[in-house]
């Protein structure tokens, strides 16, 4: 890297960490202005802030090195996204947003009582700093000390520093005013590298399609171990919409929605937004294999997951990309590293500390509290992430881990939803024992000579648990109607969207969510 990279490298930090502090500037001293940034989040910041979390610099690196290896297919983790996003805003968001909960515990606190609160608070504190934290930190860091040269401990502990300055201060306004900057960085800094790459392909797209064709669909066979379509279409339901719609540090950002109208808003311009996540995270590795496989410019890799520096190395230019395009990986990095920390530090705070620790918690005791634990948080990930490479690898630890989290409490929330039956027993029931159905059967089939992708095994962990919470249910007194009605969901909600607001076809919810459905649906149709 030359001077002109370190110093774009440098004047993108500063200026993240400058609006993070100028965000917090502007934040309220109350724990509902910190953890909820007032609940004043206008539509294009939700939307920026969804995608730049969810995409992790361990991301970025591994589906570079999939597309690299096994084709297209890989391309489903970015655009199989179409599903969820409308299970969110037909049933949770408006649920969500007419309860004004805070936090996910809050909401099965209230459904069905403390304890399945607590038991989601516990699991998900230990998951967000073990499971998530802990692989985008590691492999972020990895991967810009591979870049730079510089030390992995340096790298590591300086960008744990640089997030908690403005995250710890600002709450959640520092970090979504922080992610949107980082989500131009990021789909920038791709998008730039991938085209830049392309253009060096002679008859750039169409010449890879045609030397071949069988790596360009989206479709793979249910046996596949990258991206069996029957294993994503059964995840819809469990573990995938878990994440973009139970998990705290994703809907934390429509939570802070000014109104129903700018969560859903959020959403769809998210999906957009998504539609070119492809051409950041995995595309690139289509331009490395026909470089290398076919153009015979250089000797195959040893390992796919090179591909990403490989194509930085080689087919970058030397006025200054490389910096661009390390700036939108660290962007990458520091956008969900804060939302990790800053989710942590809500649900501690108003799930554990205020509830259990101190009930009467002033607002700023709390918002002390939150601080501190989203700079403890940083330090004891920080401190685990060396040990992510003896864990078997990046993907295998969060994958793994994240498949075991998500089953049990998706089931939970979406009986919670649509079945007036659901009970406290239940819930406990789904909350407990699901939390080891999903690693039983994980242990358990491959003895019978069973092996099957994480996906399926999730799917099936969520049948039984679903069996038996119905059991459980049925087996116990039923829960009082009016206790539980407000967070039941009807049709009569879809008449709320927008608060009885008529609003311009223009402006309408329904007419961009259409437009955007119409383009998945053909890119679908194109790739398949």
């Amino acid at each position: 890297m030359n001077t002109t990279d370190l110093a774009i490298i440098l004047v993108s930090l500063a200026v993240v960490v400058t609006v993070g502090l100028w965000a917090s500037r502007r934040q309220g001293r109350s724990a509902r202005d910190y953890f909820l940034a007032s609940r004043q989040l206008p539509w294009w910041i939700i939307g920026a802030a969804f995608v730049s979390t969810s995409v992790s610099s361990e991301q970025i690196v591994g589906t570079v090195g999939i597309a690299y290896e096994t084709g297209m297919g890989v391309a489903n983790w970015e655009w199989f996204i179409l599903p969820q996003y409308t299970l969110l805003m037909l049933f949770f968001i408006p649920l969500y947003l007419k309860n004004r909960i805070t936090t996910v515990p809050e909401l099965l606190a209230r459904r069905y009582g403390p304890l399945c609160g607590n038991i989601y608070s516990w699991a998900t504190l230990v998951a967000y700093v073990f499971i998530f934290l802990v692989p985008v930190l590691y492999g972020g860091s990895l991967v810009l000390s591979q870049l730079t040269g510089l030390d992995f401990a340096l790298v590591l502990w300086a960008t744990v520093a640089l997030v908690a300055l403005y995250t710890a201060k600002g709450g959640l306004k520092a970090v979504v005013w922080t992610d949107a900057v980082q989500c131009l960085m990021l789909v920038g800094g791709g998008l730039v590298l991938f085209f830049v790459a392309l253009s060096q392909i002679e008859g750039g797209w169409s010449a890879m399609v045609e030397a071949n064709p069988d790596r360009f669909h989206l479709y793979r066979p249910a046996s596949d171990e990258t991206a069996p379509f029957l294993g994503m279409i059964a995840a819809s339901f469990g573990v995938f919409l878990w994440y973009q719609g139970c998990n705290q540090v994703m809907i934390q950002r429509v939570l802070g929605a000014r109104s129903t109208w700018d969560g859903l808003m959020g959403i769809v311009f998210a999906g957009f937004i998504n539609l070119l996540r492809p051409l950041v995270t995995c595309f690139l590795g289509f331009v490395v294999y026909h470089w290398i496989h076919v153009m015979h410019r250089a000797e195959p890799l040893e390992n796919s997951d090179l591909a990403f520096s490989f194509a930085l190395d080689t087919l970058s230019p030397e006025w200054g990309l490389r910096g661009i395009v390390v700036t939108g990986f660290l962007a990458a990095i520091m956008s969900t590293t804060s939302a990790l920390a800053n989710s942590t530090a809500t649900i501690f705070s108003l799930d554990v500390y205020q509830k259990l620790i101190r009930p009467g918690a002033s607002d700023a005791k709390l918002v002390r509290v939150g601080r501190a634990v989203s700079v403890t948080a940083l330090a004891a990930a920080a401190l685990l992430a060396p040990a992510v490479e003896s864990a078997g690898g990046i993907f295998r630890y969060f994958q793994t881990g994240v498949t075991y989290l998500s089953v049990p409490f998706i089931t939970v929330i979406l009986f919670g939803f649509f079945w007036k039956r659901a009970n406290y027993a239940a819930g406990v029931f789904g909350l407990t024992a699901g939390l080891a159905i999903p690693v039983l059967v994980a242990v358990s089939l491959p003895r019978f000579g069973i092996e099957l992708h994480w996906l399926y095994n999730g799917f099936i962990a969520q049948i039984l648990i679903s069996i038996g919470f119905v059991i459980v249910a049925l087996s116990t007194p039923p829960p009082d109607p009016d206790e539980v009605k407000t967070f039941l969901w009807s049709p009569r909600l879809l008449a709320q969207y927008d608060e009885g607001r008529r609003r311009p076809i223009y402006q309408r919810v329904s007419f961009w969510w259409g437009i955007y459905a119409i383009v998945w649906f053909y890119l679908y149709w194109k790739f398949w």
